[in-house]
């Protein structure tokens, strides 16, 4: 592993030992993004190739565009951790990660630098060529594991990434009065609410009863489709919002 060549022609190599064998014969059909929340980048890149760590991926982005690869893409890394997406839980022997240079929210959570972004873009693009990922496959760290995660977070830029053909992504639609669901409630508003976010992908049980962990749910994908108001209530711009969502989706993408 340790001579391996750039799968991404712009990438330098700096392997990392944190690595094993996708498992079951998955092979990789989505890209999961997340950020350092480290002091800098430097210690970020370390620790990723840091055998004590466990943990890796394959991509780093730092904030001067420059990429480095650290993982094979063919290889399972070690990024995504105790995480779900559409019923399948291993979700690193079917993902590519990439880690973008951040100190995230524990760091004062600057805003990603557009040299940044416009690398992480054509990062993109090009694996989801390569292996012919779907773009609602490009998916937030958050969104695979809610609550545990809140990387990259709602300050990162998804529309501009979507118009650039990366990602799944609609215009939110505008914070307005209405009715509003939120925790405490329960009944059919709810289970339409819990289902359409489980046919989207989210790891969420469909009881009719909005608990603590269907606020979770709903706070994580706000975070990355309606980030004007991340406060895990489903109030009219959220419900609207995913629903234009799962309707803009290509046929059979979502979870049965």
């Amino acid at each position: 592993m340790s001579g391996f060549v750039a799968d991404y022609a712009s990438a330098t190599v700096h392997p990392s030992p944190n690595f094993g064998v996708r498992r079951s014969g998955m092979r990789p059909d989505a890209v999961i993004l997340h950020y350092t929340g480290m002091d800098s980048a430097e210690a970020a890149e370390c620790r990723l190739c840091d055998p004590a760590a466990e943990v890796s991926a394959h991509y780093l982005v730092h904030e001067d565009g420059r990429v480095v690869q650290m993982v094979a893409e063919a290889a399972r890394a070690w990024h995504a951790g105790r995480a779900s997406w559409q019923g399948l839980s291993d979700v690193n022997s079917f993902s590519i990660g990439i880690e973008i240079v951040n100190p995230g929210h524990a760091g004062g959570y600057p805003d990603f630098p557009e040299s940044q972004i416009a690398a992480v873009i054509a990062l993109c693009r090009d694996i989801c060529r390569r292996h012919g990922i779907a773009a609602h496959r490009v998916l937030a760290h958050s969104d695979v594991a809610p609550g545990r995660k809140v990387d990259p977070g709602e300050k990162f830029p998804w529309h501009r990434l979507a118009r650039e053909g990366v990602g799944h992504y609609v215009a939110p639609t505008p914070l307005r009065a209405g009715p509003s669901l939120a925790e405490g409630d329960e009944g059919e508003a709810v289970r339409t609410l819990q289902e359409m976010l489980a046919r989207y992908g989210y790891g969420v049980e469909t009881t009719g009863f909005f608990d603590s962990f269907t606020t979770t749910v709903v706070r994580a994908f706000q975070r990355h489709f309606r980030p004007a108001r991340v406060d895990g209530i489903a109030d009219v711009s959220t419900r609207d919002t995913l629903a234009r969502l799962l309707a803009a989706l290509p046929r059979g993408a979502a979870s049965r």
